[in-house]
């Protein structure tokens, strides 16, 4: 049976016919003329080097609707930049490498220290701010999309469908988010499925309806790097700078647009990509890092509209988010049984102590630091600030690319 359910606040765009991407594709060069189209590729160089990105590669070498892709790399020596440019040089679209470490692109880096507009250190946050300040600088593109480059399932469809409800001429939306089915052998996801949607539940039962809950709960995968801007989006993005950069962008989004603005859309049938590592015994790295900074992201926006957090408060919620996601367990294990996956509870349950230890030290970090707002400024104000910083940034780009 196809799922045609509308679930939460956002529109939700299902894939409900398997329509063939060539028609999908047909469209979006129809739309292009108007709003073209480019591609950020947010990269570590050692991505270079695996099975994902290859194949990505391969897949986007018959993309004919994209007018440029932008590579934001990460992470590279000039050794591995030289490598990157031929690596990319297969790519038959307009495309440029944004080198992250050049030493341009650390001038202009430092310009921003001393203008007081720090870009952050270095990470996807940044990496893809970056790009996007590229893009915004050539004022060609209207359709900004970003999807990550270790997917190991990927095909060309994924783009189409994350681009077109930007594109079309008939819709109406200026963000829209992926989604998709994140099961192998097993059911996979484990920071959206035992952290997110438990910890956003039992908010909701201590604190009542609040919008913004439900605006986060409506996202079927909260945490996909997929998304597709309108142009002035990207003008007005600040987006964050730790591990909590996509719940950081749809509180962006929540804070600057109309919810028929957004949409998510289903990109692909099963995703597939690098697993972090729950790091049980570091709070500093993997999952267990990315938690608390998904969890002081919350705290940050629920206290800017209106909700008084205390040491009360975070024993409340640590009580009711165990209760909340061991019902979840559950849950996952009948599923898991009916369709045939493997279902490790001890490692279900292992996870929820992480996250649960998660939430009460971002408790104590946002308590300790309330103000603490790691967000990179966006370009409206960068431009305001440095006007000459486009053009500075193209000419370090396209020097960089020689």
């Amino acid at each position: 049976m196809s799922d045609f359910f509308q679930n939460g606040t956002i529109t939700t765009l299902h894939n409900l016919t398997q329509k063939p991407i060539e028609e999908l594709e047909w469209k979006l060069m129809d739309y292009a003329p108007t709003r073209p189209i480019a591609l950020v590729l947010p990269s570590l160089y050692s991505e270079l080097e695996g099975e994902a990105l290859p194949r990505i590669i391969e897949e986007l070498k018959s993309v004919p609707y994209l007018s440029e892709i932008v590579i934001g790399l990460d992470k590279a020596t000039k050794d591995e930049f030289d490598k990157a440019r031929k690596f990319f040089s297969v790519l038959p679209q307009p495309h440029k490498i944004v080198w992250q470490r050049s030493p341009r692109l650390q001038e202009l880096y430092n310009l921003l220290e001393e203008n007081k507009l720090s870009a952050g250190s270095e990470g996807k946050g940044r990496n893809v701010w970056m790009c996007f300040g590229y893009l915004l600088a050539r004022n060609e593109a209207r359709v900004l999309a970003v999807h990550d480059c270790d997917i190991i399932t990927y095909n060309r469809s994924l783009l189409a469908r994350l681009v077109y409800p930007i594109a079309s001429t008939s819709m109406n939306y200026r963000f829209c988010k992926g989604y998709y089915s994140r099961v192998s052998d097993r059911l996979n996801g484990r920071v959206a499925r035992l952290f997110i949607t438990p910890f956003i539940r039992a908010m909701k039962r201590i604190l009542g309806h609040i919008d913004y809950l439900d605006y986060i709960d409506s996202f079927r995968y909260p945490l996909a790097g997929e998304i597709a801007v309108h142009k002035n989006v990207a003008h007005q993005l600040r987006l964050p700078t730790d591990w909590g950069l996509e719940i950081g962008t749809l509180n962006e989004i929540y804070r600057n647009y109309a919810k028929n603005q957004m949409c998510q859309v289903d990109i692909l049938d099963n995703y597939d990509h690098k697993h972090q590592e729950l790091s049980y015994d570091n709070p500093n790295a993997g999952l267990a890092k990315m938690s608390i900074d998904i969890a002081k992201s919350f705290y940050r926006v629920l206290a800017s509209r209106g909700v008084v957090f205390s040491d009360q408060y975070f024993r409340t919620i640590k009580a009711t988010y165990l209760r909340t996601a061991l019902d979840f367990v559950e849950q996952y294990a009948h599923d898991a049984e009916i369709n045939g996956l493997q279902y490790d509870r001890h490692a279900e349950e292992k996870a929820i102590e992480v996250f649960l230890r998660s939430i009460i030290l971002a408790g104590d970090q946002f308590l300790a630091n309330p103000m603490e707002l790691p967000m990179i400024p966006s370009w409206n104000r960068i431009q305001s600030a440095i006007p000459e910083f486009y053009s500075l940034l193209i000419d370090a780009v396209d020097k960089d690319n020689g």
